[in-house]
């Protein structure tokens, strides 16, 4: 995102809830399972930012629903909104919410600098979807995936202006199941991960925290990450096996945000939801 246009468009922001109540320009689309989604609540979370909260469920097509669609075409999560201006990209939700925290304090915080904006492209560099995908039931993720198809070609029939965005999710879908059944995606997908998880043991051996000794974005970013893989029952393969990793994760947990807006919307076991 341009800087003087994000500048721009926070401080229109801060005038409106100065204005206003600040929840209800904030708006975010969001759900509890989404690695995104829990990056952004995290943000909102750490920066003390309130907002409206609407669940969308993509398990029950929800993402796919004509409005959303039409505010969203890659019906993907989270979507933040704030009156006309939506963003869509998960690091630059975060910098937006970054400078809105700073206007707000009147104070600009350094911990959000090259390093830290490294290290949050690095981790969204690797593939969630196909990962946790591989580690959940083939009768579950099969039965999951129809429903999902079954759900596009109907909006397909109800909105035929959106037809071809509808028809290029249908072809992600089928694209996905392709990758489910390649073992060298399925290892690529394990072994980027693997890279990355050495490179943040390697890192943390000299800081408390992914970039220093200060909490901040790049955290935001690794923390569902971990939680995702001791939601699929990984956590010794994973995290447990990496000394420094273990202790970092042993810290993060016992964040407010993390006991908020992770620990407590994911206690239940992932595929009891699917």
């Amino acid at each position: 995102m341009n800087p003087p246009l994000l500048k721009f468009q926070v401080f229109a922001a801060f005038g409106q809830i100065v204005g206003g109540n600040w929840s209800q320009v904030m708006q975010l689309y969001h759900h509890p399972y989404s690695l995104d989604s829990q990056r952004v609540r995290l943000a909102l979370e750490e920066k003390g930012i309130d907002y409206t909260s609407y669940h969308v469920n993509p398990i029950t097509g929800k993402h796919m629903d004509p409005s959303f669609f039409r505010m969203n075409p890659n019906a993907k999560l989270p979507v933040f909104r704030n009156g006309s201006h939506i963003i869509l990209d998960t690091i630059e939700i975060i910098e937006y919410l970054e400078r809105i925290a700073e206007v707000s304090s009147g104070i600009e915080d350094a911990t959000f600098g090259r390093e830290v904006l490294e290290w949050m492209r690095k981790i969204r560099e690797w593939d969630s979807k196909l990962f946790t995908l591989a580690h959940i039931p083939d009768n579950r993720r099969l039965y999951v995936s129809k429903f999902l198809r079954m759900v596009v070609i109907a909006r397909m029939a109800e909105s035929p202006d959106l037809a071809s965005a509808y028809h290029r999710k249908l072809r992600e879908a089928y694209d996905t199941e392709d990758k489910l059944k390649d073992p060298g995606a399925l290892r690529r997908s394990k072994d980027h991960l693997l890279r990355l998880l050495d490179e943040v043991e390697t890192k943390l051996e000299g800081t408390m925290y992914l970039a220093g000794n200060e909490f901040s974005m790049a955290d935001v970013m690794l923390i569902p990450v971990l939680a995702r893989l001791s939601l699929l029952d990984l956590e010794e393969e994973y995290i447990s096996s990496r000394k420094n990793l273990a202790e970092y994760w042993a810290v993060v947990r016992r964040r407010p945000s993390y006991k908020k807006d992770i620990a407590c919307k994911v206690e239940k076991k992932l595929i009891t939801h699917i």
